[in-house]
């Protein structure tokens, strides 16, 4: 076959244009470009403790990944996007983060997305009732720090604790934004994996940035305690933000009942909702708050209640073992400084367990370095006589004395680093090296403790966690002091927004209207 000039020409033209438009595809689907970075904690402005640097635990790059099990290397997720982690800090709840650390944790963050930019989207992961010393709305600052980064275009999806904070200027510097819709925090992973999914989705269809946002402050202040989705009013009230989310012209919806523990004019209940469709997304946002205030009078604790006497008076009269007491005043998963002696002070003074064979009852915890010294000196039975607790927060009863047993040593923990078990009489006294919440049946398992056969267990918490709630056969929630006392009406507070419900009871009914948040692309 006799090839003509002209048809190798016009041949090579059309190649041409094959691998020009294949070309043209291949970077018209080229994969978003995705930042992570994030500080997340509850701290108390009511507590004496001060949180530094090392307690974030500081997550680097690739580190990042191992914290959000639905961004596996082979996830649908992970491989739609190029990540491009930053910094992620997540600290035990705590005291008030100190000004160093936090403008250190800050400051990389910022060198880190510098180096990467620039971005599609970024995925803002914070708690949101983080405190620190000097300033107000810690996440606001760090979010409008951010921006300056990375510019007014980049989206930013944001998911947050329920127990978090929103300031109208994190609304405004943030484009898509979520919060748990469980307390206990059952559905943290999911409600990450929401923010991401959501992102890429608007990334990826072209719609970028929702057209509105409606933000409303709804004036009421509560401890996650009265505020469980567990019972109600918390569950009916939480039911109704999945089906509010999925209507069409809305993209999210969220309710957060803030932090209680901190005094800040931005402390207070809010309800945001993110979509296209302005009349949805408002009225949705307003159905929602008044839900919220409507039923405001109803939340009561989430157990019955009773002071540290009672509560241990309910738990020896019942033959429901193992009975649990919430030591709540000090609870170091809602920003207490886990080392208040004044529970474990109290029940060594009672003489029901003076004796060797008196009820069973396990103490969880309290941190004593040095008398964690002296024990793992005189290792596994040795006996011991040293002082533990009261180094932060002596307000309410000086250091322990524990004279007693070692019954177990365990080094490694993640938080506590080293843990043992003083028998005194008959108290098994969980010391730890660094404070340490416990909330897992490991926690105890693996110092040789059965809390399902013990008689008592006292846990330095709020609500019971999932695993806790799951052994117990019975549990009362002890009105303890710290700081994080549950009887909000004695707290000292000076700068939240006032009228503010139950603090001002009588309060006539606020304006919740939806005020659409200015987009980000108008800072």
């Amino acid at each position: 076959m006799k090839i003509t000039l002209s048809l190798i020409i016009s041949f090579l033209v059309a190649s041409f244009h094959a691998f020009s438009f294949a070309d043209g595809e291949k970077k018209s689907k080229a994969l978003p470009r995705i930042a992570i970075t994030g500080l997340g904690i509850e701290s108390s402005t009511f507590s004496p403790a001060r949180t530094e640097e090392p307690a974030f635990k500081a997550k680097y790059g690739e580190q990042i990944f191992s914290s959000y099990p639905f961004m596996a290397v082979d996830s649908n997720l992970r491989q739609r996007a190029e990540w491009l982690p930053a910094l992620v800090g997540k600290s035990l709840p705590g005291g008030m983060v100190t000004r160093k650390a936090y403008e250190s944790l800050v400051k990389q963050t910022l060198e880190l997305l510098k180096k990467n930019g620039p971005y599609d989207g970024l995925y803002f992961d914070i708690h949101g009732a983080m405190s620190v010393e000097g300033l107000d709305d810690p996440e606001g600052d760090l979010i409008t720090r951010i921006r300056e980064v990375i510019g007014k275009k980049t989206i930013i999806s944001t998911c947050m604790d329920l127990h978090g904070n929103v300031s109208w200027r994190l609304a405004q510097n943030t484009d898509l934004i979520t919060c748990y819709r469980m307390a206990p925090h059952e559905d943290a992973m999911q409600s990450k994996r929401r923010a991401v999914a959501k992102l890429l989705e608007r990334i990826e269809s072209g719609k970028g940035k929702p057209a509105y946002k409606a933000w409303i402050p709804v004036p009421i202040l509560l401890p996650g305690e009265k505020t469980s989705t567990r019972i109600e009013p918390g569950k009916s009230l939480y039911a109704q933000v999945a089906p509010a989310a999925v209507q069409s012209g809305v993209i999210d919806a969220a309710m957060w009942v803030g932090y209680a523990w901190a005094d800040e004019p931005r402390n207070h209940a809010v309800v945001m909702v993110t979509g296209d469709n302005k009349a949805t997304v408002s009225q949705t946002a307003e159905q929602l708050a008044k839900s919220f205030w409507d039923v405001r009078r109803d939340f009561a604790f989430v157990a019955p209640t009773d002071d540290l006497k009672g509560a241990l008076a309910k738990a020896l009269a019942s033959s429901q073992h193992p009975f649990f007491i919430s030591d709540s005043g000090d609870n170091p998963t809602a920003g207490g400084a886990g080392d208040v002696t004044w529970t474990i002070t109290e029940i060594l003074k009672r003489p029901e367990f003076q004796s060797e064979n008196g009820p069973s009852l396990i103490y969880a915890s309290i941190p004593g370095p040095e008398l964690v010294e002296s024990a793992v000196k005189a290792g596994v039975g040795g006996k011991i006589d040293a002082l533990a607790g009261a180094a932060v927060d002596a307000r309410f009863a000086p250091p322990v004395r524990l004279v007693g047993t070692v019954e177990a040593i365990h080094h490694g923990d993640i938080n506590a680093e080293t843990e043992v078990v003083v028998k005194v009489g008959s108290v098994r006294v969980i010391v730890t090296k660094k404070r340490k919440p416990y909330h897992k049946e490991a926690d105890f398992t693996r110092l040789g403790l059965n809390p399902r056969k013990s008689d008592i267990v006292v846990v330095k918490i709020g609500y019971l966690e999932p695993e806790l709630y799951n052994m117990r056969a019975d549990w009362i929630l002890a009105l303890t002091p710290g700081g994080v006392n549950q009887d909000l009406e004695r707290l000292p507070y000076k700068r939240i927004k006032r009228p503010m419900f139950p603090l001002d009871k009588d309060m006539k009914d606020p304006d919740l209207k939806a005020r659409i948040v200015p987009s980000s692309d108008a800072l």
